[in-house]
């Protein structure tokens, strides 16, 4: 059976806690694998009682992640919706609002279709690639 393996609190081992230690259970200044988070049992047999509240330092570092990442894209979303909800495409091109005061005269400023562009084939990203290289065709 495997190891847990290094807890980590924003990509580094484990150094917050108790004054000159990470938990009361280990001495001051103690640089051992052991107090810094590194968790040698597997969930089969079982974590140590610091090994497990090692490893619920790391896992709740990325539920606090993920919660304030759904957050903030979610109202940026909802900023963007609520900016947007107003407009649409015409007919004839152009872009209204509700009063029908034209945005844009054309779609996208420029009329392109960007499925119809070089970049939306499929050998694209090598075409990009060896532009960028300077390599030519």
């Amino acid at each position: 059976a495997a190891c847990v393996g290094q807890q980590a609190v924003r990509g580094e081992r484990i150094k917050r806690g108790y004054a000159g230690r990470t938990l009361s259970h280990f001495e001051r200044n103690d640089l051992g694998s052991d107090a810094h988070g590194f968790v040698r049992a597997s969930y089969k047999s079982g974590l140590s009682p610091t090994e497990y509240f090692f490893h619920a330092i790391g896992g709740r570092e990325g539920l606090v992640d993920t919660a304030v990442r759904t957050s903030q894209s979610g109202y940026l979303q909802r900023r963007l919706v609520n900016a947007l909800q107003d407009l649409e495409v015409q007919y004839d091109g152009t872009v209204r609002d509700t009063r029908k005061m034209i945005i844009q005269f054309k779609y996208g400023e420029d009329g392109i279709n960007p499925m119809n562009s070089d970049f939306s084939k499929p050998d694209a990203v090598r075409r990009i690639i060896d532009s960028v290289k300077g390599v030519k065709e």
